[in-house]
């Protein structure tokens, strides 16, 4: 068959017409429709970030491409810990679950999907995450319009135990590969036999990733790959430190956002792009005393994953009393072990960058990191979000509340919630709990 006849050829066609002409017109049709709709600003935030039209457009353009690239292009869906870099050598399209239950959180449709899963036997203890994608596998409801049925499923066991499990029903579901990266955990410190061990696995994905492809494996473009990955999050790093500044240019409800190019697009010089563009206007609104919010009198530092369906609720609880979130422990993550990384040693720099991450660390280590923020920001107070669906994240954080209170007289306060689920959050214990730490706060 002449290749112009095969089905895929078209099908490229198809998606790169898309690409360079669909999407921008996607994106001006939704952009005037945005127009029409005034959204209330709050008095008590400063003005909103301009190249947020820019993340909505990179973001828009990434979801309604996803439509269109099976058949085009190989298709993976990974884990927001696995090393997405070893797959762009390769051409995969990526999808990140972990992101789409985000968007979905965000869009307060986590309840729906998870119930779909319940009803199809899932417990309700399971990670919303899952139970989100899980719903959508079933019900095929998404606010991203629709996501391709992947080639290939690739995780690593960096952030959780659940991520593998869940894979393994998608596997077992489409009848697809899994490709596992599997991190020791580090107890005490990551040693050259771990290199070496988490070495050998890239080597052997390489042939598998080739067949799945049909591309073949290029050391120099790993090489660029890693450096623009390396590049983008020292880039993001600098963005998280213009935080330091007071007032902060940015508050961490609006990080939680402009996460997710380096989560999902970590290592393409799209990311790269954008977040050069956050970088210098963050540092322009510093040299021009533009504050994120309007009267910054408290500064303040979150734990674990956001709660999506009330970062705008919250962002203007907080606000209104003059108390900005300048550091994460979640934002920080794609940020903190990146210096790792190095085009000579791909290998060897990739096994050590994603293995030494908050979640695959001793709890001593996030205690230290904890500390080093709370006095590098400037930290007058702690919000620790117990999440419900993320048990890694969340053990160990009444020793840690303890611990801070008594080494650095932090103020702090727990509030139980999960990140997509809003079926267990109370807003009336979370208002008792948070009222009791403003006061603490102010006194």
């Amino acid at each position: 068959m002449a290749f112009w006849l095969h089905p895929k050829y078209y099908k490229t066609i198809q998606y790169y017409f898309m690409k360079d002409l669909g999407a921008p017109a996607l994106f001006w049709i939704n952009q005037k429709q945005k127009k029409r709709r005034t959204r209330r600003h709050s008095p008590y935030l400063g003005p909103p970030l301009q190249c947020a039209r820019r993340l909505r457009e990179i973001m828009t353009r990434h979801y309604y491409l996803a439509r269109f690239a099976k058949s085009a292009k190989p298709v993976a869906w990974v884990t927001s810990g696995a090393p997405v870099e070893l797959l762009h050598v390769f051409n995969f399209y990526t999808i990140y679950p972990e992101n789409h239950g985000a968007i979905c959180g965000s869009r307060r449709m986590g309840p729906e999907l998870c119930n779909q899963a319940e009803r199809e036997g899932y417990s309700q203890d399971l990670c919303s995450y899952a139970r989100i994608d899980l719903g959508h596998l079933f019900s095929g409801k998404t606010p991203a319009g629709k996501l391709p049925k992947p080639d290939v499923l690739f995780c690593s066991n960096n952030i959780c135990q659940t991520v593998l499990y869940w894979f393994k029903e998608l596997s077992y579901y489409w009848h697809i590969p899994l490709i596992l990266f599997d991190t020791p955990y580090n107890f005490l410190g990551i040693h050259e036999k771990d290199i070496q061990y988490m070495c050998s696995q890239f080597q052997e994905m390489i042939p598998e990733l080739e067949r799945i492809s049909g591309h073949g494996f290029s050391l120099s473009r790993f090489q660029e790959i890693i450096g623009i990955a390396r590049e983008t999050s020292l880039t993001w790093g600098r963005v998280l430190e213009t935080m330091k500044h007071s007032p902060a240019p940015m508050t961490i409800f609006e990080a939680f956002v402009h996460i997710a190019p380096i989560v999902s697009l970590r290592g393409l010089p799209v990311c790269l792009d954008y977040y050069r563009i956050l970088l210098k206007e963050l540092e322009e609104r510093v040299e021009k005393g533009i504050a994120a919010i309007k009267n910054e009198r408290r500064r303040l530092m979150w734990d674990n994953i956001a709660i999506w369906f009330k970062l705008r609720d919250w962002a203007e609880l907080f606000a209104e009393r003059g108390y900005n979130f300048v550091a994460a422990t979640y934002t920080n993550a794609w940020a903190e072990t990146i210096h790792h990384l190095n085009e000579r040693h791909p290998f060897e720099s990739m096994a050590k960058a994603y293995s030494l991450v908050i979640l695959n660390n001793n709890l001593n280590h996030r205690l230290k990191l904890m500390e080093k923020i709370i006095q590098e920001y400037k930290i007058d107070g702690l919000v620790i979000h117990s999440d419900r669906s993320c048990k890694p994240y969340s053990i160990g954080q009444y020793g840690l509340k303890r611990l801070l209170t008594e080494r650095l007289g932090i103020k702090s306060v727990l509030i139980e919630s999960d990140m997509t689920d809003f079926r267990v959050y109370s807003e009336d214990q979370a208002r008792i709990n948070l009222e009791a730490f403003f006061e603490a706060l102010e006194n």
